[in-house]
């Protein structure tokens, strides 16, 4: 039995060292070389191959920071993380907000208050589910990316892996896709309907949009007016 145990410590240790070692690495790769694929392209994939009335749809773009406009980059800041550029992959004030809304407002549709650096995160290494141990990883994750990249390399990371639509990952493929131009020349409004449905693009559409997105886009242009030039 001593012997057992031996072995599994062992074997524990070894597999704890080298998730540190290959987290490690694959995340200052990630800092200089594009994302190729993302757990969640790979589950939607699975989903449409399983489904026989889909095809298999995967269209992605990776763009340089430089060849997106500005008004996408800062559309996605006023709508998801307006404090993206000051915190530290973590947005406290955020969560005390969205944990005093959810104490209030029990039964109801949970408000999160999850960051671009930690969206990022979750898209890039994760897979998509809820539990509070993906939710350690993303933390542990987040952190990395915060210590490894730049803030200019998370947001381009972020822009060019985050689901779009339908099988559309990314604001080039997005760009293309819904207004037939590339990610440099997207409006201010453009770019703000995009950001508009990015809390659940399988859910709202950028070519049908609702009453509410139009609204929620609304939103996001007035606070892109009101936030300075995205200066990374």
């Amino acid at each position: 039995m001593k012997s057992f145990l031996q072995k599994c410590w062992r074997f524990t240790k070894r597999l704890v060292i080298w998730f540190f070692v290959l987290s490690i690495a694959s995340t200052i790769l990630f800092r200089f070389v594009p994302v190729p694929v993302t757990p969640l392209m790979l589950e939607r994939c699975l989903e449409q191959l399983f489904d026989s009335k889909k095809n298999v749809k995967l269209e992605k773009d990776w763009v340089s920071f430089e060849a997106m406009s500005a008004a996408v980059k800062l559309a996605v800041i006023a709508a998801e993380d307006q404090n993206f550029e000051e915190h530290f992959g973590f947005d406290l004030e955020a969560i005390q907000k969205a944990q005093k809304y959810n104490e209030k407002h029990k039964g109801k549709r949970i408000k999160g208050a999850s960051t671009i650096s930690q969206q990022t995160a979750k898209n890039v290494y994760l897979w998509p589910s809820r539990s509070w141990i993906r939710k350690g990883f993303e933390v542990y994750f987040t952190f990395l990316i915060e210590v490894f990249w730049s803030k200019e390399r998370i947001l381009e990371v972020y822009l060019n892996v985050i689901e779009m639509g339908d099988g559309i990952y990314g604001v080039e493929a997005a760009s293309q896709e819904f207004f037939h131009k590339p990610a440099s020349k997207l409006s201010v409004r453009e770019a703000a309907l995009i950001a508009a449905v990015l809390p659940n693009p399988r859910k709202w559409s950028v070519a049908r949009p609702t009453s509410y997105i139009q609204r929620r886009q609304g939103r996001i242009v007035r606070a892109m007016s009101k936030l300075p030039a995205v200066d990374l």
